[in-house]
Formats: C-alpha cells, sequence, structure tokens
C-alpha cells in the first residue's frame, strides 16, 4: 500500500535536507578559517577597543554582523560599528567585570566566526578588494577614536570615582542598556541607601552639634542677665545706701534746727507768759474768787440731791453675799461700796466716765481703734527667749515658731490642702493672739481715740511654769507685777480698766486659785479686783462669772487667702464619709462622773459603725494626721467632757466637717456665744450624760434615728462655721471672710462699748442680774428657770473646781 504524503513527512524530509547542507556549510567555513587564521591573521589585528570591550573586526566579522542586522534591523549598529554610550560602557565594565568576561569569549568565538567567514569573501574576488578597502578604512577610524576615547575615559573615570557612585548616576545620558540585569539595580539600590543613612547621620551629626550650640548660647545669656541683674541690685543697694545716708543726715539737721527752734520759741513763750502773769495777775485773782463761790453753790446743789437719791441707791445692793453665792473665792464681788476701801471707791463709785476724743470727718474705724499697752518685756517676750523652761514634756521653743503657729505640716494631699497647715500647740493661743493683733486695721497710738486697750500678757505660758509648783508665791509673781503696773498708768484711771481686755491661753480654772489656799492649782490672776474689771478671754469660761469670755481652740489650719478657705469647705462637703460615729480620748478612771468609760465600751461594741482612736498608750491624739483622718470618715464625733467642759477636739471636727455631739451644755452652748450659733440644734445633736451614765441613752440608736435630710442640713451648718473657729495666718490677712479673731475683737468692742454706756448713765456695771445667773443672760439674753439649771448648780460648780486639777 502507498503511503500518503501529507504535511508531516514532508517536514521530516526537508529538516534532513537542511541538516545535511548546513553541516557541510559549517564544515567548508572551519577549514577555511584553519587556513586563513594562520595567514591572515599574523600580520594584522581587526581588533577595536570602543567603550572598554574589545572586538575584532575582519572581513568575516563584517560580514557576519552585516547579515545579522541586516536580519535584525538593529539600528544600533551603522556601518558595521557598535554604536554605544560611552559613560555607560565605563560604568558597565567598572561595576560588571563578569560581563566583560563574557563580552571577551564572545569576540574569540566572533574571531572564529569571522575567520569562516572570510573564506567565503576570499572566493568572491569583487568583493575582495572594496571589502578590504572599507576595513582599511573602519580600522584606522576605529584606532583613532578608541585612542582618543580611551584618554577620555581615563580623565572621565578619575573624576568620577572621585565624585561617588550618586554623582556618576545623575550624569548618565540616554537610556540603560539592555544588558542590565536585576542584580545591578540590587547594587545599585544598596548603594543608594547607604549614601541615604550617611546623610542622615551626618545630618543627625549636624542637629545635635546646632543644639549643643543652641544651648550653650541661652546658659551664656542666662549668666549674662544673673550677672546683669547682680549688678544692678549691687548699684541699687548702692544708690539706697546712698539715699538713706542722705536723708539721716537731714534728719539729723533737721533735729538739730528743730532742737535750736524750739528753744527759741520757748523762750519766747515764756517771755509771753511772764507778761500775760503780770499783766493778768490782778484779773486772775477776781475770776478765782468767781469760781470758788460758783463750785460752793453747786456743792450745796450736789449735797440735797445726794440726800434725796440715797435711799434708791441701797435698795439695788441689799442682797447678802451669802445669799447669792456660796463660792468663797466671791466673797468680796458684789458688796456695797466701802468708803474705807480705796480700791472699791474707785472701782465703783466713779460713774463718770471721761468722753473719748473723736476724729473729724467721716472715719471707717470710728468706734473700733484699738490700743495696745508697752508691757515690759518680761510679761511677754522673755517668755519667749526663755521657751525652754516653759514646759517639762513639750518643745515649746518649736512650737512658738512662725508666729506662735508651730512648724508646718508634712505634705499629705489625702488629709489636707498644700498650704495654711501648722504643728499648732493649743496653748500658743496667746502669742497667736498677739501677732494677729499687730496686723489689725483700726490700731492707734492715741489712747484717748482708743475704744478698746488690749494688755499683751502672757499670761497662759506664765503660770503654766509654775503650775506643778507647790509654792504659789511663783505662780502669783508677775500677775501681782502686771495689775500694779497697770493700775499705775493714766489709761487705766480714765475708766478703772473697764475698757481694758487681755488672753489668757488658758482655761479659766488655771487663774482662779483659792486665797486661802496657795498649794491650790493655778494662780489669783482673775481674782484681783483689777482683773475683774477687765475683760479676760480664756479658751474656757466660768458659766458663774461675768468678765471672762471663752474663745476657740487653736485648730491646725491657718489659712493666708480666702480662697483657701472656700477650697476647703468644697473639700469637707464632697467627702464621703464610712463610720456612723467616731470618738478619740483616753479613759478618766479616776473621775466617777466622766462617762469617757460607758463612751467607750458603746464604740467597741460596735465596731463596724464606730471607730475609737485611744490616746492614753499610745500618743496618736497629738498627731494630726490620725485626727484628721478619724474626723473626716466619721458623720457625728462624740465630745465629752473630759478634764474640763470644753476640749481642743471639738474645733478640730469642725474644720473636717463632723458633727458634733455634746453631753453637756457647758462645753459649747454657754461657752462660744460669739463664734457658734445660738441655736444648737443646727449644727450638733445634744445627749444627757445623765442618760448615758444611768444606761438610758444608746448613741448608735439615737444618731441612726437623725434623718438624712438632717444630717445634710447639720453638716452644711458645720461647714459655714469653719472660718469662725479658725485664726488665720498672722503674716496675712483675710479680705472679705471674717475668722475667729476678727468675731472676738468685735464681741470685746461691744461688750465694752455696752459697759461704757451703763457707767455714762451712772449705773453700776452688770448688776441687773446675778453673777451665779451670767452663763443664762450671755447665752440667752433673759434670766428666769431654764432646764440646764441641774447643769450649773452650786454642787457641779464645786464639782468642776475639784476637776481642774487634772488640767495640764
Amino acid at each position: 500500500m502507498e503511503k500518503t504524503t501529507s504535511g508531516k513527512y514532508r517536514c521530516r524530509n526537508q529538516s534532513w535536507y537542511i541538516v545535511l547542507i548546513s553541516f557541510i556549510l559549517w564544515f567548508t567555513l572551519y577549514m577555511i578559517y584553519v587556513y586563513s587564521s594562520s595567514a591572515t591573521f599574523s600580520k594584522r589585528d581587526y581588533s577595536l577597543t570602543l567603550n572598554n570591550d574589545t572586538v575584532l573586526l575582519d572581513t568575516s566579522e563584517y560580514f557576519h554582523d552585516f547579515v545579522r542586522d541586516d536580519q535584525t534591523e538593529d539600528s544600533s549598529r551603522i556601518g558595521g560599528i557598535n554604536v554605544v554610550d560611552s559613560d555607560e560602557d565605563e560604568n558597565e565594565t567598572e561595576e560588571n567585570p563578569v560581563e566583560d568576561q563574557n563580552e571577551a569569549e564572545s569576540v574569540e568565538t566572533g574571531n572564529k566566526d569571522a575567520a569562516s567567514n572570510k573564506g567565503v569573501k576570499i572566493m568572491d574576488g569583487d568583493d575582495k578588494t572594496v571589502k578590504d578597502k572599507r576595513k582599511g578604512n573602519y580600522a584606522t577610524e576605529q584606532k583613532k577614536g578608541t585612542v582618543n576615547i580611551a584618554e577620555r575615559k581615563r580623565e572621565d573615570n578619575a573624576e568620577n570615582r572621585k565624585k561617588g557612585k550618586e554623582d556618576r548616576a545623575t550624569k548618565r545620558k540616554g537610556t540603560r542598556p539592555k544588558g542590565v540585569n536585576v542584580e545591578d539595580r540590587a547594587a545599585k539600590g544598596k548603594g543608594t541607601a547607604i549614601v541615604l543613612e550617611q546623610q542622615k547621620e551626618d545630618n543627625a551629626e549636624d542637629q545635635e552639634k546646632r543644639e549643643e550650640a543652641k544651648r550653650k548660647e541661652t546658659a551664656n545669656v542666662a549668666e549674662r542677665k544673673k550677672e546683669d541683674n547682680a549688678e544692678v541690685r549691687k548699684k541699687g543697694k548702692e544708690d539706697r545706701a546712698a539715699k538713706w545716708k542722705v536723708t539721716a543726715n537731714n534728719l539729723e539737721q533737721q533735729k538739730g534746727e528743730n532742737v535750736d527752734d524750739r528753744a527759741a520759741k520757748g523762750k519766747r513763750a515764756a517771755n509771753v507768759l511772764e507778761q500775760q502773769r503780770e499783766d493778768n495777775a490782778e484779773n486772775q485773782e477776781k475770776r478765782n474768787e468767781a469760781k470758788r463761790k460758783q463750785t460752793a453753790k453747786g456743792s450745796e446743789r450736789q449735797k440735797e440731791d445726794s440726800a434725796e437719791k440715797q435711799p434708791v441707791q441701797t435698795s439695788l445692793v441689799v442682797k447678802s453675799r451669802t445669799e447669792r453665792t456660796g463660792h468663797p473665792r466671791r466673797e468680796t464681788r458684789n458688796k456695797p461700796v466701802d468708803s474705807s476701801d480705796p480700791v472699791m471707791d474707785k472701782r465703783n463709785g466713779k460713774a463718770v466716765v471721761e468722753p473719748r476724743r473723736r476724729r473729724a470727718g467721716s472715719d471707717q474705724c470710728a468706734g473700733r481703734y484699738i490700743y495696745i499697752h508697752n508691757l515690759p518685756r518680761k510679761f511677754n517676750q522673755d517668755l519667749l527667749e526663755t521657751c525652754r523652761s516653759l514646759s517639762f514634756w513639750t518643745d515649746m521653743c518649736e512650737c512658738a515658731s512662725n508666729l506662735g503657729l508651730g512648724s508646718p505640716l508634712p505634705r499629705d494631699d489625702k488629709l489636707y490642702s498644700r498650704r495654711g497647715w501648722f504643728n499648732t500647740n493649743q496653748f500658743l493661743l496667746e502669742v497667736i493672739f498677739h501677732n494677729r493683733m499687730k496686723q489689725y486695721k483700726c490700731l492707734t497710738k492715741d489712747p484717748s481715740v482708743a475704744s478698746a486697750i488690749y494688755v499683751p500678757y502672757y499670761a497662759g505660758l506664765d503660770v503654766g511654769r509654775y503650775l506643778w509648783d507647790p509654792d504659789g508665791f511663783m505662780r502669783d509673781y508677775d500677775a501681782v507685777n502686771l495689775v500694779k503696773w497697770l493700775a499705775s498708768r493714766p489709761e487705766w484711771k480714765r475708766m478703772w480698766g473697764r475698757d481694758h481686755f487681755l488672753v489668757a491661753g488658758r482655761i479659766n480654772w488655771d487663774f482662779r486659785r483659792d486665797p486661802k489656799n496657795e498649794s491650790d492649782w493655778g494662780n489669783e490672776l482673775l481674782n484681783f479686783h483689777e482683773s475683774r474689771n477687765m475683760t479676760t478671754l480664756v479658751l474656757e469660761s466660768c458659766p458663774w462669772n461675768y468678765n471672762d469670755f471663752a474663745i476657740p481652740y487653736p485648730t491646725y489650719f491657718h489659712p493666708s487667702r480666702d480662697s483657701e478657705v472656700l477650697q476647703w469647705q468644697n473639700r469637707m462637703r464632697g467627702l464621703k464619709r464610712r463610720f456612723l460615729f467616731s470618738f478619740a480620748g483616753a479613759r478618766r478612771p479616776h473621775l466617777h462622773e466622766s462617762i469617757r468609760n460607758e463612751l467607750i465600751d458603746q464604740c467597741l461594741a460596735t465596731r463596724r459603725r464606730c471607730r475609737f482612736l485611744e490616746c492614753d498608750k499610745t500618743r496618736k491624739c497629738h498627731k494630726p494626721a490620725y485626727l484628721l483622718n478619724l474626723f473626716q470618715s466619721s458623720i457625728f464625733c462624740l465630745q465629752p467632757p473630759g478634764d474640763s467642759y470644753t476640749r481642743r477636739s471639738i474645733f478640730d471636727s469642725v474644720i473636717a466637717g463632723c458633727i458634733p455631739v455634746f453631753f453637756h451644755p457647758g462645753s459649747a452652748y454657754v461657752q462660744y456665744i460669739w463664734h457658734f450659733p445660738k441655736d444648737y440644734r443646727k449644727y450638733s445633736v445634744f445627749i444627757p450624760e445623765r442618760d448615758v451614765k444611768s444606761g438610758k441613752a444608746n448613741i448608735e440608736r439615737i444618731l441612726q434615728s437623725v434623718s438624712r435630710e438632717r444630717r445634710e442640713a447639720m453638716r452644711d451648718e458645720v461647714i459655714n462655721m469653719i472660718p469662725s473657729v479658725i485664726y488665720a495666718d498672722p503674716s496675712s490677712r483675710l479680705r472679705k471672710i471674717e475668722d475667729a479673731f476678727d468675731l472676738t475683737v468685735r464681741g470685746v468692742l461691744d461688750r465694752i462699748e455696752t459697759v461704757r454706756n451703763q457707767m455714762g448713765k451712772g449705773r453700776i456695771v452688770n448688776y441687773e442680774f446675778d453673777e451665779e445667773e451670767s452663763w443664762k443672760y450671755f447665752a440667752f439674753g433673759k434670766l428666769g428657770p431654764h432646764e440646764w439649771d441641774i447643769y450649773f448648780s452650786r454642787k457641779n460648780g464645786q464639782h468642776e473646781k475639784k476637776r481642774k486639777k487634772s488640767k495640764g
């Protein structure tokens, strides 16, 4: 069967023919190459070096390349010469040595091809001559070009190598050659990255150098400013010193001139007076006779008027001393006037008051002027200089620092604000008040203008040195000398001391010793007749005396600005309190009437609702941090009597916004009448101490029964009371807010003005009520039976006198 001829077999026959022909052609070319290589290429070297690449060109190569370029139509070759950018070829040879070797190998293979092609060209005789001519022309041109190009490229390479890879990249012209591969691009990218990193490092170094230079410049400027300021200050001091010297010299000159002028004026006045005396001697005698007649008539009229009013005066003092009081140390207080007693005659007989000299014009301080006595140093300043001897247990020198405020408390933002808190001792009230009085707005140096006269005697510090001394002479020594000094002054005789007031920084029992018992507690300062005319400010007053008034204990808070008070009040309003009530104190086993034992037992029985701070074993009660933490975390604070009616803890709880719970009206209600509201139900809870002692009163149940609305109202009232129980920093002054000092001064001025009016009317001071009912009159303004009479009976008064000895 005959096979069909298909395209498949046809192609297969044709491929065999092509293979055979190509084999024969290549074999002939190889033989021609072997023959011609020995004869031709030994004489001539058709090599062209272009762009650092070696290329061997001959007739066979020309023919081969011509055919190839003709087929591919490569425009990069013109007339058998490669047209390549010199810069790119140079860079490629430098960066890619491997490609140069490949190109050299391709040149060798090209030479072989050229040799084979040459055999074919020799066979063509006509073309040989033309091609030889062309080769000669091309070879000469290429040799010349290669020499010039090589020299130029060497120069360019030397310059380009110095500039670096980045500069060579920017100077490239034309497009990249096709031989650049991915590896070359990666190498170039790494080079640029390295350059960028170097630039960044250089920029960072430059930036640091610039910053250092700026710092040095600023430091130099600051030093220059400091030097300039120092020079300016030195110049200012020198100028001030010069001015002071000039003013001192002027003053000395003026003083000398004034002395001379005064002497001359004195001589002139003496001459004038002598002349007047001589001229008016006769007239003066006549006037004296007329005045004597008038005074005689006036005395007769006064005798007649006194005889008519005599029965009325005796009816005012008809009560006997035994009927009015049973206290032995007050036996001579309200007796009728005895003509044989000169002191009593001065106290009660002089009813005519010298009018105060008022200043002309509208005066904002009218009726508020205060004159400060210039006492000898032993009554105040010397006590502070010998502060080591003021107490055996406390360093009073540290307590007396900062104008009596003590050392500042360490910073604790959780318990108190940053400013205005000091570790203040409760017995430094006299020093604080004196320093505040120095900043009083309406001070005067003219006692005739003053509405009140302040006596800066540190009575508490004085008696505190000898409270445990059995000899009463030392305790009374300075007090007796003070009274004598005051009685000898002309300011005293104007109202016989009723316009004088002093601050005694302890309770009243420390100054009311029984005259019959010198070994008893305290001294007799408040028992002297002169002292009873003055207004005395103490930490705790006596309910049965009308001349001493209680003012608040010093607390740890002494603000210097109004904003500090307002910020503290807002802070106390926002506190969350965990405990229902709390108590800070110690038991009183030696006092059978004390209710502290019962209160402590009830508090310990309800630990979740009550917190107890023991003050006996550990002295935590003397550390402000423990007390403030206790009171700020409690809604109610128990304030029972201790050694006396009052205690400092009352005022520490008030500044912490804790509602006080009292068990005796003498603890606050009849004491601080100038500082606490009259209605005690607005700011406190009262539980009778007899109910606690008998077991009828359950503190927890009573306080739980208070509604939440009433608690909030009472807490707001307590927080509003904070300014009235604090003493501002003596080194500053509050603008709008009145503190305890301001309220005290106002109360003293009002009281002295009342006494002045009574004396002006010829009435005996404070004889409209019994002295034992003075607590009732000052607290409520009326007399008569009261529910608190049982607390201030004569028996309880004697008990309080016995209990005072433990107060130290």
